[in-house]
């Protein structure tokens, strides 16, 4: 049974005010959270992991009880901030879960500090942005209903201003062609033992994307989801997926 969970903290790093909580014992495990996301998206997790890892939950920047973006988010940029917290930590090599933007994140670390990370799991992340993901992020701001905006808010103390920001860097990632950029050869630097999870009918990534990942990155495997969007494992299959990622990770 996990013990009570300690309060989280707030630091400077990188330049940015970051959230973040830590607790659990043995190795570490960062999870990052989606795009528009936050920490407290892993509390369904926290008790079938807080007994196998210690857990890191950060805030991205600009998410959740991070400090609100100045400027559009980046991914190669959140990925720095998290190599700040694992140093701050005293974390050197570390394994990782990542949805979506996490998991595009993740790539960054992968790539920038591969011998750092043992191994990851990579749930709807994307070495680039297709146009079909281009199309609909440029759209996205403009087409939130207000049961999302709801949703939002609660993830988000800043409120209207934070999540106004997140969502005009949903809008920039339409035309952002430099941030993610993972070729073949550069997926191929990977060290970490790699499970891709993608689902067959994602709207932003087709799985092809996934297919390319899997051939590039040395030790991966890869998970097509049936019948199954973007974040394929959150509702029902959670539960398979924490089972799946935990054998996975402890191999």
């Amino acid at each position: 049974m996990m013990p009570a969970r300690p309060p989280g903290r707030t630091e400077t790093l990188n330049d940015q005010r970051l959230y973040f909580e830590v607790y659990g014992t043995g190795e570490p495990l960062l999870l990052l959270h989606g795009f528009s996301g936050c920490s407290q998206d892993w509390v369904p997790s926290l008790e079938p992991w807080g007994t196998q890892f210690q857990l890191i939950l950060p805030d991205l920047r600009g998410h959740g009880r991070s400090a609100i973006l100045s400027k559009p988010f980046r991914h190669d940029e959140a990925a720095m901030d998290l190599f700040a917290l694992l140093d701050h930590l005293g974390i050197h090599t570390y394994k990782a879960v990542g949805i979506s933007g996490g998991g595009n994140v993740l790539l960054h670390m992968a790539t920038k500090q591969p011998e750092r990370i043992a191994a990851m799991v990579l749930v709807s992340a994307t070495p680039y942005f297709p146009a079909q993901a281009r199309s609909i992020m440029a759209q996205y701001p403009d087409s939130v209903p207000e049961q999302q905006w709801e949703i939002l808010r609660r993830r988000h103390p800043g409120g209207d201003p934070q999540i106004k920001a997140i969502l005009a860097s949903t809008e920039s990632f339409a035309t952002s062609y430099d941030d993610l950029n993972f070729t073949p050869p550069l997926l191929s630097t990977i060290q970490a033992r790699t499970l891709i999870i993608q689902g067959d009918r994602d709207p932003l990534y087709p799985v092809q994307l996934s297919v390319e990942m899997a051939k590039a990155i040395p030790h991966s495997r890869l998970w097509i989801v049936p019948n199954a969007g973007h974040g394929p494992v959150i509702g029902d299959r959670w539960p398979g997926f924490i089972q799946a990622s935990s054998a996975f990770l402890q191999e």
